[in-house]
């Protein structure tokens, strides 16, 4: 096993460690290449799709769009920061990454994860003061708004998720080097460590919490106020008008908790669970929402839904010809 020693245990580190695809299905990792290469095709290009049409839309320069944009921008992050090794088992069968990789690809796919949070806490915001104070609702999220809120989700993300792999550089590595994700998560290169993880475990649990905890409470809240608002108004029209602007946020913010709890659940209560299940909840966290965001807003906006149709079309024309 290559590892780098110091002058005792609490220096060694291994040279590199192994990531694990999907368990029991490695003789099927050839057929699952190509859908898995295509999922990330879909990803990336809806996701470039939604920003390309929200900057050449002018009916879309709104801040509900521009806070889309920036979930979009988010989704492909996501998508780039797990492709490379994902793609590396399952189409070259290459399982190994660099540990100084292992931990760049951790602070950002953490950073990418909490970007994403605190945009779906501002269009939840943003859904608030349109259904709240529609007249006002240009005033109150100006252009400059915007631009704070999204500089502000940045900078939290950040520094939030900065610590996070100096903590795991200070450990010692020089037991088992084996991971069981096809990409690097804090609490997976944790466990791995052969000292105290107190800290680590400590400062993650403070980083979720001020994170995705805050946000998911704030979201919550946000909802709440929402129902109040919307139960205010006589019309029943004017109620399911109100709730269908927030369907779509509603179909995000499900697309990215609900898988994002099962992961959590999983590696804190789940360790009887086999290690397929863990594979799996781990990809469907960071999978679905780049991949399901897109289609949620292509069905909900018809300039996203042109768009679109209009390069389906246009491939099947360059195919033809």
């Amino acid at each position: 096993m290559d590892f780098m020693a110091g002058n005792n245990h609490s220096h060694f580190q291994h040279l590199y460690f192994v990531l694990t695809g999907i368990p029991g299905l490695e003789q099927k990792y050839y057929w699952m290449a190509f859908p898995l290469g295509a999922t990330y095709v879909i990803a990336l290009l809806g996701n470039a799709v939604i920003t390309s049409t929200i900057k050449s839309e002018l009916s879309l320069h709104i801040p509900m769009y521009y806070f889309l944009s920036m979930l979009a921008l988010a989704d492909m992050g996501l998508a780039l920061c797990t492709m490379p090794s994902v793609l590396g088992i399952f189409w070259f069968n290459y399982r190994s990454i660099a540990f100084d990789a292992c931990l760049v690809q951790m602070y950002f796919i953490h950073t990418f994860s909490a970007i994403e949070s605190g945009v779906l806490v501002a269009m939840a915001f943003d859904r608030v003061v349109a259904i709240w104070n529609p007249l006002r609702y240009g005033t109150i999220l100006t252009s400059g708004v915007v631009c704070r809120t999204g500089a502000v989700i940045l900078t939290r993300a950040v520094c939030v998720v900065f610590p996070v792999p100096f903590l795991i550089k200070r450990l010692p590595f020089y037991r088992s080097n084996l991971l069981s994700h096809s990409f690097c998560l804090h609490q997976d290169v944790m466990r791995l460590a052969c000292a105290s993880t107190r800290v680590n475990s400590l400062y993650g649990l403070v980083a979720v919490i001020f994170t995705k905890g805050c946000d998911s409470l704030s979201i919550l809240f946000s909802y709440v106020f929402i129902l109040r608002t919307v139960m205010a108004i006589a019309a029943g029209q004017g109620r399911l008008k109100a709730l269908n602007t927030c369907v779509s946020h509603i179909c995000a913010v499900l697309i990215f908790y609900v898988p994002l709890i099962g992961v959590s659940v999983t590696h804190r209560f789940g360790k009887h669970l086999s290690p397929l299940t863990h594979a799996l909840m781990a990809n469907a966290y960071l999978l679905v929402p780049p991949v399901l965001n897109p289609i949620v807003y292509a069905v909900k906006t018809k300039e996203i839904r042109r768009k679109l149709i209009e390069m389906f079309v246009q491939t099947k024309i360059t195919a033809g010809g």
